[in-house]
């Protein structure tokens, strides 16, 4: 159903625009948050801090990302799908920092510590398979290496949906005491999933 008779088009100006936008708040927000963190200036425990920040900022990201394309069919404004690239980035690079972030402040680079805390902490497990999996789409999003993949490419970007299963999941178990948040992010993710109901069937059966 659309809310529109006819397609939505903009000058492709804005698109860019926007695109600059998510760029530049993306980076420099992360960029500050990090460098108080280093500098001893965040509120509370900085290093839990740095991961919630971290990490709920990919979660959202990513939700974004996932937003983009029935929003577009809702409102028949194909353009938003240029957008949807630059926010699926910056989900895997939050999702990275999330990542060095615990590397570097909870196992204080104990690097025999990380397969172990992978393998008995489920939570980590599915959270690692998550990051993973935006790490692959991360690596393969330049045109260059869409067109030499061919049909495969798309392919692997369909595996975006389970690592929203993960990360959610990873955030579920994280959580402690928020009992809403959880919920939100659960609901809204089984929305988006559902609304491509018929693709993930073709994809995963």
């Amino acid at each position: 159903m659309n809310i529109v008779d006819k397609p939505i088009r903009v000058n492709p100006t804005y698109i860019s625009l926007i695109r600059w936008l998510i760029h530049s708040t993306s980076i420099i927000w992360l960029t500050l948050i990090l460098y108080f963190g280093f500098a001893g200036q965040l509120p509370g425990d900085p290093v839990q801090y740095l991961l919630d920040f971290t990490g709920i900022s990919a979660l959202n990201l990513l939700l974004l990302s996932l937003c983009i394309s029935p929003l577009s069919e809702f409102l028949k404004f194909g353009q938003l799908i240029k957008i949807r690239k630059t926010l699926g980035v910056y989900a895997a690079v939050y999702a990275l920092s999330h990542l060095c972030v615990f590397i570097a402040f909870e196992l204080q680079f104990e690097w025999g510590l990380i397969f172990e805390e992978i393998v008995e902490r489920p939570y980590i497990t599915v959270g690692f398979i998550g990051l993973l999996i935006l790490s692959a789409l991360l690596a393969t999003s330049f045109d260059k290496v869409k067109k030499r993949m061919g049909k495969t490419w798309s392919k692997l970007h369909n595996y975006v949906y389970l690592a929203l299963v993960f990360i959610v999941l990873h955030f579920i178990w994280s959580i402690k005491a928020d009992e809403l948040a959880p919920l939100l992010y659960a609901g809204l993710s089984l929305i988006l999933l559902s609304l491509r109901i018929n693709k993930l069937k073709r994809i995963f059966t």
